[in-house]
């Protein structure tokens, strides 16, 4: 039972960790590989813009605060991250 219980949790952690960080093949599809599009021609080109404008972007979607007309389809998208993995996220992207 204990030998049960220990790689339940083991299983559980590797499973939140995998699903933490940002797909960003997923943003891909509509701002393109290298962030280079306006997504649906409706959204600003992210790679011109700075990692705080980036987080603050992914942040209000998330909270509903921020967008115009894709705000809910970003807001799914973003949602099921934590502020600290959009942070993070921002990071690896824009200027």
């Amino acid at each position: 039972m204990k030998k049960i219980v220990i790689a339940s949790i083991a299983t559980l952690a590797l499973v939140t960790a995998a699903s933490a960080a940002v797909n960003g093949k997923a943003c891909a599809a509509c701002h393109g590989a290298s962030f280079e599009k306006h997504a649906m021609g409706k959204s600003k080109v992210v790679k011109d813009m700075s990692h705080a404008d980036i987080a603050a972007a992914l942040k209000g979607y998330k909270a509903g605060t921020y967008g115009g007309p894709m705000k809910g389809v970003m807001k799914g998208q973003v949602g099921r991250y934590s502020n600290a993995d959009l942070d993070a996220f921002a990071q690896t992207i824009g200027k």
